[in-house]
Parts: structure tokens; sequence; C-alpha cells
């Protein structure tokens, strides 16, 4: 038997499906253009100086000409410092060599290996036997396609592993040969392992943020309706009602004299940041989501009226929104802006165990933009077409936003002689570790780490609800799979449906608004309103207790450690751990918990600290972890209406 025989065995016993896709022809991925089209004719076989095959494409080595082997051993072995069972890269297979010297150097990290080209795979099956490799290591193989399978793999990796960020084996023939391709696949692997930190930094900047507007807002959990009841809002008899997703990004200023054409044809819903565009374009929205819990997004609404539109809000965000939303939600005179208020399900522990006890609201995904959740709630709406603008998630043109956006106005309002307006665009294309990556016109664009999480984000959606056709109304963006561009003719062509919008819209709200302020239904929510509220209070209160008690046990015991009563001192932690663990309101509490790291010992301590033995270093680890709980729990007793 040859090579590929014994490794195609190898394949269909731990990996039939790359062996299936290995089987066929050597495909020719499309038309010739400035990147290799992966024709395995391109790829020739030589002897190595140090006499293993090696592989060349269009003249180029994929590998180290002398001595391949050796030259993947140095590279594999500048990564052997990453975290143990950590998921390691490979980007580009080429003969194998660098896989093979990572599994035998880490054989505790599994393998994910991206490879644009199958042919390239096929070809190194050939040419080496690599059943060892194949057989004795843990691989998942991303082979052609867009390569976004590599950071679902991660993702599944992390599950098994719990395990920390992945390491990069790159091989830069291969990745100059279709750069674009592999960039790409380099920025969704950096985007998803930077997410975490993303997500870290703004829980520490805004986490106490969250809970203070949660704890203004709390009553309207009891006295607004949630958004559950509008799910098939958009189901007709005549076919499902497409609709406009209005986000904010630099194209929407394309979309503005097509806007009143749009809204005779489509459900149109806009975030927060695009609202006072579609309103200065006498296109008042048939809903607005707000979500962000910070001070500038309440700011987008400042002097707004929208008396058609009805606001869908999220319960942490900064407490004007609100004002006044319940009493013309419920019909009584008030100078909220907007027609109505709904509420989705809170993203925040202290907001679900309210919404939970007293009235659910209805889940919208959330992806870190408003524009995320929006694409959420018109899935929610039951369409089968969603139509957008301004999902550009980069900078086209090194642009932000769209012309006059309140990002913009807040620049020229606050520039003077030495800090002109062009610093806080240039701030924020700077500050999020720009990259170029493809757009969805072909071309190349600017972005960031974080808006290529959001694109990442939409990505993963779209993936999950295949029934949905989205359609970019203008492609300057960034290239999101899934999102296919389309001509503003084709949504222009499609029938007016305005009167039916309206009439539906109309009787689905009124009949969310009848149930909900029935007057048996308001005094039952408010009665578990004021239970919910009472048992959060009480529940609070027992953990900073509690809390309070190991914090002593652990001081106390660390006056003399040489001589306490270790049996007495676990039993009584481990009682007080169990009683925490119980506790109703324990999500709540450990909400604004700092991160374990922050528990450790400082650097300059930490050699002191192992010299010391087990058992005082679980009590030094215990008064932190007791101490940091107690003063979670009372802050957020201070901040909740008594």
């Amino acid at each position: 038997m040859n090579f590929w025989e014994l490794n195609r065995d190898c394949l269909k016993k731990n990996y039939p499906g790359l062996a299936e896709q290995l089987e066929a022809p050597y495909p020719d991925d499309g038309p010739e253009t400035d990147e290799w089209t992966g024709n395995g004719a391109d790829i020739t076989i030589e002897k190595a100086a140090s006499g293993v095959p090696a592989m060349i494409i269009r003249g180029r080595h994929v590998n180290s000409p002398r001595d391949p082997a050796r030259e993947a051993e140095r590279l594999a072995g500048s990564l052997k410092d990453g975290q143990s069972g950590a998921p390691l890269v490979v980007l580009g297979f080429g003969m194998g060599y660098g896989a093979e010297a990572a599994a035998r150097s880490m054989p505790d990290r599994p393998l994910v290996i991206v490879e644009r080209h199958p042919s390239v795979l096929r070809k190194a099956l050939e040419a080496r036997d690599l059943r060892e490799l194949l057989s004795t290591h843990k691989i998942i193989f991303i082979a052609g396609g867009n390569g976004e399978g590599a950071a679902a793999a991660l993702s599944l990796l992390e599950k098994d592993e719990k395990s920390g960020g992945p390491g990069l084996l790159k091989n830069r023939t291969l990745a100059d040969l279709n750069p674009a391709w592999y960039s790409r696949v380099e920025n969704l692997i950096r985007a998803w392992s930077s997410r975490d930190a993303v997500n870290r930094a703004t829980w520490t900047r805004f986490g106490k943020r969250w809970v203070r507007n949660l704890s203004r807002n709390m009553s309207a959990i009891r006295d607004l309706p949630g958004i559950a009841g509008f799910a098939g809002a958009a189901v007709s008899p005549k076919g499902a009602i497409p609709v406009f997703l209005a986000a904010a990004g630099p194209s929407l200023d394309l979309a503005g004299p097509l806007l009143e054409e749009i809204a005779k044809r489509c459900m149109v819903v806009a975030v927060d940041t695009s609202l006072r565009f579609l309103l200065e374009k006498k296109t008042g929205p048939d809903f607005a989501l707000v979500v962000d819990p910070q001070f500038w997004n309440c700011r987008h609404l400042d002097r707004v009226l929208s008396p058609r539109t009805r606001l869908v809000a999220e319960s942490a965000v900064y407490p004007p929104v609100l004002y006044g939303a319940a009493e013309k939600t419920a019909g009584k005179s008030g100078g909220f802006p907007f027609r109505e208020a709904y509420l989705c399900a809170s993203l925040f522990p202290l907001g679900r165990f309210i919404e939970d006890r007293v009235d659910p609201k209805g889940a919208l995904g959330a992806g870190g933009s408003v524009a995320t959740t929006a694409w959420d709630f018109a899935r929610i709406l039951g369409t089968e077409d969603v139509w957008i603008a301004g999902l550009d998630l980069s900078f086209p043109g090194l642009k932000t936003h769209y012309r006059g956006a309140a990002f913009e106005e807040k620049n020229l309002a606050e520039a003077g002689r030495r800090s002109p307006a062009e610093t806080g665009s240039v701030r924020a294309l700077r500050d999020g570790f720009p990259f170029r990556t493809r757009s969805g016109d072909g071309g190349e664009v600017l972005t960031d780490r974080r808006l290529s999480l959001y694109a990442a984000w939409f990505e993963n959606r779209f993936r999950e609800h295949p029934g949905i056709r989205n359609h970019r109304l203008f492609s300057g963006g960034i290239a999101i799979e899934g999102l296919a561009g389309a001509e503003p003719e084709a949504l222009l062509a499609l029938p007016e449906r305005r009167d039916e919008i309206e009439d539906r819209l109309e009787s689905v709200s009124r009949r969310i608004l009848e149930n909900f302020y029935d007057p048996g239904e308001s005094a039952k929510r408010a009665e578990r309103y004021d239970g919910a509220n009472k048992t959060l209070l009480e529940g609070l209160r027992r953990i900073k207790e509690t809390a309070g008690r190991g914090r002593k046990t652990a001081e106390k015991a660390l006056e003399r450690p040489e001589t306490a009563d270790k049996a007495s001192i676990f039993s009584e932690l481990d009682l007080i751990n169990r009683e925490i663990a119980r506790s109703e309101v324990k999500d709540v509490a450990g909400f604004l918990f700092p991160p374990e790291e922050e528990l450790e010992p400082e650097p300059g301590v930490l050699r002191d600290s192992f010299r010391r033995d087990s058992f005082q270093r679980h009590l030094e680890y215990s008064l932190k972890l007791y101490q940091a709980l107690a003063e979670t729990a009372a802050y957020t007793l201070s901040v909740l209406p008594h």
C-alpha cells in the first residue's frame, strides 16, 4: 500500500468526514485571482537536503528546503510555555511537520488544523506516512470553506478542556499564498481569544453602574410588559412581513433618501444610535431598542419625540430612558417620548432574579452591541427577510458612524484649539487594536477587535437561524458570512404593506396591554414583586452576615495557624460555604465579585506565600474571598430600594 492508502484508512477510522472530502478530485476554487486557487497541479514534492519530502507551491518552498522537520521542532518549541491543555491552532498544514512537532512536544494540547485548500492536505498524505499523528492525537480539522469553523472548534475545546487561550503555529508561505483568507481566520481567532478580556474590562468598568441602574429601574419590571407578546408579529397570511434594521454605521447615510419608501414595505427596527437619523428623515421606526446602560447612550434620546415608536429596553438602561414609560404605556398622560415601552429579559442576575419571580419578559440575544440585540428582535417578530443598513462593524472611509451621529456632535461640542474634533475620531480608530480585513464588496476595510467580535456573533446567529434571509443594502463594511449583498431596487420592488403593518402591531399591542394591565393581573404582579424584593433583601443580608462569619473565622485562625484546630476550622468553613451555595440570591451577591486571580497573592509576595504551609495559604485565600463577598453584598444592599 502507498502512503495515501495507509493514511486514508486511518482517516476513515478517525476522521471519516475529512477522508470523504479528500477522496474527491482536487477542486479549483474559482477563477484566477491574486490568491492561489488551490489547483493540485501547482503543488510539487521534492526531497529536502535532509532527505525528507518537502512541498513547493508555485516555486515557493512551503517548508525549509534544508531540514523541515528540525525547523518545525524549533517553531513548536517556542510555544511550549503556553497554558497546559490550551488548544494549539496550526494555521496552514503544509507537509504536516509543524503539527507533528507540536503533538510530540505538547501532547496535552489538542490541535486545530486550519488549511485553506484540501489539495494541500491530500498531497501531504500522498507523500508521507502520517498515521501516528492521525491516530494518537486529538485533532479538529478545518479544511477549505471560509475558515469560521476555527472559532467554533476553539469553543468546543474550551468546554472540553476548560483551558486558557490558544497558541498559534502559522505557516507563512501558505498564508502569503492566500493572505486575505488566512488573515481573516487569524483575526477570528484573535477576536475569540480576546472576548473574555473584553468582557472582564467591561464588567470592571460598568459593573456597579449596571447594579445602580437596575436598583432604580426595578419597579419597571413590575410595571412594564415584556417583548414576548410580539413573537410572530411579522407572520401574516399574505406572507411574512420583511423587517428593515437600521444600525448606525457610516453606510446608513446612503439609506437616507430611501427610508420613506422602505417604511412602506417593512417593519422598521432602529437602534438607539440611529433613531435620531430616522426621525430627521421623517421615518419614525416601529421599534427602537436601547440596551446599553451607559450615560452617553441615554443621550441619544435627548429631545427625541417619536409618538408612533415602541421602545424596547433592557432593565439596566440609564434610568432617565424609562422615566414616565410605565404611565404612558398604561394609557395615562405623561412626558414619555414614545408610544409605549416594553422590556426584554435582563442580562444581569439582579434583573433576572426579579423577573423570574414577577414577570418573565422574553429573552433577546446579546452580542455586545445593540445591533446584535436588534437583529434578534427582528427574528422574534417572525420575519423571513431582514434588510439591513448601517451594519458596517468597521470604519469605511475612516468614518465611525453616520454623519451627524451623537458621537460626532459630542466631538464637535468638545473641540478646541488644542483638541480638534478629529481627535475623538482618531481615538476611536486607534484604541480598539485596528486591523484590515475583507469587506463586503470584496475589498479591504479597517476594523478592530471589538467590532470583529460583533461580526462573529452575527455569523453565529445567521448559521443558527438559516431560515432567515439577511440582506445588506450597502456592502462597504466588514464581510459577514450569511449577510448577502443586495441592491436597494430589490427592496423597493417589494409590495407596499404599511397599512397591514400598522394593523398588526396595533392588534398585538392591544392584546399585550389588555392582558398585562388587567386589574387582577396587576394586583397579583404587585404582590409577587413585593415578595421578590423582600426575599432579595433578606437573602443579601444573610450572605453578608455569613461571609462576615467566614472572614472572622479565617482571621482568628490566622492569628495562630500553627495551633489552630484544622479539622474544626475546615468544618466551620465548609458549613459557611454550603450555606452560601444554598442561597437564592448567591448570583446577585456574586455579580460584582472580583476575578479569582485577584484573590491570589500579589506577585511580590507569591514566593513567601508558598513557603507557608497549605493550611495557612487556604486561610489567606478564604479571608480575601469572604471579605470580597461581604463587600459586594453590602454594596448591592446599599443601592437597592428598601
